[in-house]
C-alpha cells in the first residue's frame, strides 16, 4: 500500500473522509474500483465505535469567570462543555460545512429567503424528563435576542424580525432575506433549553448526550451518560471529565503521561517534542483563522493599487507557512475565504512570491522611500518574526520595509484599525457572508483595510438572499476577486488547529474549518483499551 493510500485509509478510520471522497482520491492514486471499494469497507469497519470508559480532556481556555449560561459562553473550555449537554436546532456537516438537521428535522424558506419555517423534532426529552416543544425553541431564541441576556449570539440573531409558532412549527421572519439562516442557528450559544432557559439559564439542562454532574468554573466539569439520548451516533463513553489546563507545558505533560486523553492548542514549535511520546497522535485540522498584513486603501501611500499589488507579490507565502506556522497551515490568496467554507470560489489563480512582478508594480506606483509596517507579538504568534521575514522578501523586489515593533498593551486600540499598515489576525466566521459583512462591507465597523466598493456591497446583499447555490457561488467568486486584486489585504496564511490525543482515542472527526471537532470532540470519540 502506498503512502497516499495509507493516509486515505487512516482518514476513513478516523472518521474524516466520506466514501465519495475516498473513492475519488484512491482511484486517482492508481487503485482499481474493486480494490478501492474493499479498502474503504475494511477501513470503515475499523472505526466501529466501542462504548464505555471515562474520557479525560485537558483544555486551555477555562476561567474562574466562566458562566454556565450558554448565552455567556466565551472560552474554548465552555465551547466543549456546552456541546456535551446541549443541542442546537441545526448542526453543520463536518465534511462540507453545510447545515444539517438536529432538533429541527427540516426547514423551508420563502422564495425571498426572508421567512423560514422549521419543523421541530418530536419525541425528544430534556434531561429533566420534560418533552421538547416548539415553545421551548421560541423561548430560547427570544431570550438570546434580548440584549439583557448578553448573548454571544445576539449579533447572529439581529436580523430576525419575528419569532413565532405555527402549530408545531417554528416560523422566523427576517428583516431581509438570508440564505444562511439555518447555518446561523448552529451557533454554539443557541442551546435549546426548557422554557428557553428563562427560569434558570445556568441549569445545564438540555437534550444532549450527557448530563452535567459537577462544575467548577475554569477548573473542571464532569458528565454522565444521558440514558434517554435521542441519537445513537454519539456519546460512546460512559463519563467525561474536562479539566482546565491553561499552561501549555502542563497540558503536554498530562497527555504524555496518560493523565488525560486529549489536549487542545498545541504550539507547532512543540510538536516534534510531543511526537516523541509513542502513545500520542497529533491532530491538526485546517482552520478559517488567518494571519494578515492590512493596508488602508484610503490612506497614502496605500491608496495606490499598484503599490498594494507590489506588496502582495512581495509576500513569500510558502516560507511564511513553514517558518511561522511550522508547516501547520495553508497558504492564503489575499481574500479571507479558504476551502473550509461552503461555496468556496474555485479556479482563482494562486498568487505566489514574484519579486519581478512586485518590482514592476512598485515602479509603476511611483512610490519612493521606505514603507512603515507596524507589528507586535499580540497581533498573532510570531507576528514580529513574520514582519522581519516579509522585510527580507521585499528587499529582493527593491522595496524597503521599515518594521516598527509596537507594545502589546494598546495594540488593538492604537494600531489595529487605526494605523495604515500593520499585522493582525482574523479568526474567520461560519459563513462567507458573515466574514465579508464583518470586515469588507463599506459600512462595517471592523473594515480594517478601508475597502469600500459599492459594487462589492451590492453583490454581498444580493448573495445573502440568493437561494440558487450556483448563482451564489459565482457572486462569491466575483467578490473574492475584487478583494484579492483591489483590496488592502495581504493574506499569506491560514493556520491549522493543532491538538493532540492518545492513540487509543478513536473516531476523531476533523470537522471542516472548526477546532476540536467543532467542540463535539468528547461526544464523537470512543476509547479502545
Amino acid at each position: 500500500m502506498s503512502n497516499e493510500t495509507k493516509y486515505l485509509a487512516g482518514r476513513v478510520t478516523a472518521g474524516g473522509m466520506s466514501r465519495r471522497e475516498f473513492m475519488g482520491r484512491a482511484m486517482a492514486a492508481g487503485l482499481t474500483l474493486t480494490v478501492a471499494s474493499q479498502l474503504f469497507t475494511e477501513s470503515a469497519a475499523a472505526q466501529e465505535p466501542k462504548r464505555g470508559g471515562h474520557l479525560k480532556l485537558g483544555l486551555e481556555g477555562g476561567a474562574a469567570t466562566d458562566s454556565k449560561d450558554p448565552a455567556k459562553f466565551l472560552s474554548q473550555f465552555m465551547f466543549v462543555v456546552g456541546r456535551c449537554w446541549g443541542d442546537m436546532l441545526v448542526e453543520s456537516d463536518p465534511h462540507t460545512g453545510a447545515p444539517v438537521p438536529a432538533l429541527a428535522e427540516s426547514w423551508e424558506p420563502s422564495a425571498d429567503a426572508a421567512t423560514w419555517t422549521f419543523t421541530i423534532r418530536k419525541g425528544v426529552q430534556f434531561h429533566d424528563g420534560k418533552e421538547l416543544t416548539v415553545d421551548d425553541v421560541v423561548a430560547t431564541l427570544k431570550r438570546h435576542t434580548d440584549e439583557k441576556s448578553e448573548s454571544g449570539a445576539l449579533g447572529v440573531l439581529k436580523s430576525i424580525k419575528d419569532i413565532k409558532t405555527d402549530g408545531d412549527k417554528l416560523v422566523l421572519t427576517l428583516n431581509e432575506g438570508n440564505a444562511d439562516m439555518p447555518l446561523l442557528l448552529s451557533d454554539y450559544h443557541l442551546i435549546i433549553q426548557p422554557n428557553g432557559g428563562v427560569d434558570d439559564p445556568g441549569a445545564s439542562i438540555g437534550t444532549g448526550p450527557y448530563k452535567m454532574a459537577s462544575f467548577e468554573p475554569g477548573v473542571r466539569a464532569t458528565f454522565e451518560k444521558n440514558p434517554n439520548d435521542w441519537r445513537s451516533d454519539r456519546g460512546y463513553v460512559d463519563s467525561i471529565e474536562i479539566i482546565g489546563m491553561n499552561d501549555a507545558t502542563a497540558r503536554i505533560a498530562a497527555l504524555s503521561s496518560g493523565q488525560v486523553h486529549y489536549i487542545n492548542r498545541v504550539d507547532p514549535k512543540t510538536v516534534d517534542l510531543l511526537k516523541r511520546a509513542p502513545t500520542v497522535e497529533i491532530l491538526n485540522t485546517s482552520g478559517r483563522g488567518h494571519y494578515v498584513f492590512i493596508m488602508h486603501c484610503d490612506t497614502a501611500p496605500f491608496d495606490n493599487n499598484d503599490l498594494r499589488l507590489a506588496l502582495k507579490y512581495a509576500m513569500d507565502r510558502e516560507t511564511m507557512v513553514q517558518r511561522i506556522l511550522g508547516g501547520y497551515g495553508k497558504v492564503g490568496n489575499d481574500f479571507p475565504i479558504n476551502e473550509t467554507y461552503a461555496l468556496f470560489p474555485e479556479g482563482i489563480e494562486q498568487r505566489t512570491y514574484d519579486p519581478d512582478k512586485a518590482a514592476f508594480h512598485y515602479k509603476k506606483s511611483g512610490h519612493s522611500g521606505s514603507v512603515l509596517l507596524r507589528t507586535s507579538e499580540v497581533a498573532f504568534p510570531g507576528g514580529v518574526d513574520a514582519a522581519v521575514l516579509y522585510q527580507e522578501s521585499c528587499k529582493k523586489a527593491g522595496i524597503n520595509i521599515e518594521v516598527k515593533r509596537e507594545p502589546g498593551d494598546g495594540y488593538w486600540t492604537n494600531v489595529w484599525n487605526a494605523k495604515p499598515f500593520c499585522t493582525s489576525y482574523w479568526g474567520g466566521r461560519p459563513t462567507q457572508d458573515q466574514m465579508y459583512s464583518t470586515a469588507y462591507l463599506s459600512t462595517a465597523d471592523w473594515n480594517d483595510t478601508r475597502f469600500k466598493r459599492p459594487e462589492f456591497d451590492k453583490l454581498l446583499y444580493e448573495a445573502r438572499s440568493e437561494l440558487d447555490e450556483a448563482k451564489r457561488k459565482d457572486m462569491y467568486r466575483e467578490m473574492a476577486m475584487m478583494v484579492r486584486d483591489e483590496g488592502g489585504l495581504i493574506l499569506p496564511m491560514f493556520n491549522d488547529f493543532v491538538n493532540a490525543a492518545s492513540k487509543n482515542v478513536k473516531g476523531y472527526v476533523h470537522d471542516i474549518g472548526n477546532d476540536m471537532s467543532n467542540g463535539y470532540v468528547a461526544t464523537r470519540v470512543w476509547l479502545e483499551s
